[in-house]
């Protein structure tokens, strides 16, 4: 599946974040690069591990795009004010017995970069690998969460109707098992079809998605459908919608094509119209498209790191830009005060007992409120609004799944929280 050099070793366990630092390695160096140093779509290559600790710092050379304007308007300052001692913060990971500092998680989870922002101000800022502060970088399905706030806000405004069903946005999804379900189901995920997101088994529903919009390599003899509008008309129902939730990423490409009809817009132009435009953001982002030029909803967006972390200071102070509101009140509370956690714990996540899901935000209910965006392979916004912190990072993690993941991240990020308000106080 790949051409991956020969000296590359046979299991990504053995391959530390320095081992695999994708500068080291030479990946895409030369004119041409060397065949065993060349990363390509065309082959899977750009996702298997460590070529992918490069690609998602360059998804925009390997994948068509859309662009996300940042519009004309000046740069929102991020006052710095970074502390020395924030690296040597210690937590305990989750099932282990000895501690680690906030350094060692860094590269403990592949970090690529990170921004922390207390009280607006960054307070601490690094780069790794291949990526650089002017550099856009692949978010996943963090850029759900762009989505289903953007979904939140209309539902505020009196545009969406969060009870009613799909089809009556979208009459063309009535012949899809999706057709049926609410919009609120839609954005708490807890639609019944058949779709499993195991990143593990290639024959997973995801795989298939991923393929129809030209995410993931077709190969020569593929008959399925080849656009997300298409795969989103084969699903089928499952059972009872409303009951549990399942994390499934074809809800969100779901969500987009009601945000599509009902705005008129499509997703880069919604996106930069509620979002890009207004926070201030310094430089355009852009979304994965497929062959129809529909942007990949469910996990498209590439862009800088400190506008990640605007994005997230933007919801951690109640949808409040530079002292204009650019996202409704309700909305925000609407996410933060989360969904059933009855019907998230029915998923099995061991590593957020407690949590729910919420207009496609992760909501923890801990004592201080925090919520969250994840993506696969370690990309995520942490919102802390007790603490008055944001953490906004992007990583290339060898697992894909944030479960693998977790055990060092979340306990890291608590522990800073609690940390910059010990020392603020």
């Amino acid at each position: 599946m790949t051409d991956a050099a020969d000296d590359l070793p046979t299991s990504p366990d053995l391959l530390d974040a320095a081992a695999s630092e994708p500068n080291a390695w030479g990946w895409m160096q030369g004119s041409p690069p060397p065949a065993e140093r060349q990363v390509r779509f065309d082959d899977g290559g750009m996702y298997t591990f460590p070529k992918l600790r490069w690609a998602y710092s360059n998804i925009r050379r390997l994948l068509p795009t859309t662009r996300v304007s940042r519009g004309v308007s000046g740069v929102s300052v991020l006052p710095r004010a970074e502390r020395d001692d924030i690296d040597a913060i210690t937590f305990l990971p989750m099932g282990r017995t000895t501690a680690m500092t906030w350094a060692e998680s860094l590269a403990a989870n592949y970090t690529d970069g990170i921004v922390v922002l207390h009280r607006g101000r960054i307070v601490h800022e690094r780069y790794f690998g291949a990526l650089a502060e002017n550099q856009a970088h692949i978010a996943w399905s963090v850029t759900k969460s762009f989505f289903g706030m953007i979904a939140a806000s209309l539902v505020a405004e009196g545009v969406l109707d969060p009870l009613a069903p799909v089809a009556s946005y979208v009459p063309e999804l009535a012949v899809s098992g999706l057709g049926n379900a609410t919009l609120r189901q839609v954005l708490d995920m807890t639609t019944a079809i058949h779709y499993s997101e195991d990143y593990t088994n290639p024959d997973a529903e995801i795989w298939q998605h991923g393929r129809a919009g030209g995410v993931l390599h077709r190969p020569a003899d593929h008959t399925g459908p080849s656009s997300f509008y298409e795969f989103l008309a084969t699903l089928r129902q499952a059972g009872p919608h409303g009951e549990a939730f399942a994390y499934k990423t074809v809800n969100t490409d779901a969500l987009g094509w009601v945000l599509r009809r009902v705005t008129g817009l499509s997703l880069g132009e919604l996106l930069q119209q509620r979002v890009w435009s207004q926070i201030g953001a310094e430089q355009d982002a852009d979304l994965m498209v497929d062959s129809t030029g529909t942007e990949f909803a469910g996990g498209g967006l590439n862009c800088c790191l400190r506008d990640l972390a605007r994005f997230g200071e933007l919801l951690c102070y109640d949808g409040v830009s530079n002292g204009r509101r650019i996202v409704p009140a309700a909305a925000i509370a609407d996410i933060r005060s989360g969904a059933d956690k009855a019907h998230f714990v029915q998923a099995g996540y061991v590593t957020l007992p407690g949590w729910s899901y919420r207009n496609m935000w992760w909501v923890s209910h801990n004592d201080h409120g925090a919520y969250c965006a994840r993506g696969i392979h370690g990309q995520g916004i942490y919102i802390d609004p007790k603490a008055e912190m944001v953490v906004a990072r992007f990583a290339s993690h060898h697992i894909a799944g944030n479960m693998g993941i977790d055990p060092t991240t979340l306990p890291a990020y608590h522990a800073l929280a609690k940390h910059l308000i010990r020392s603020s106080s």
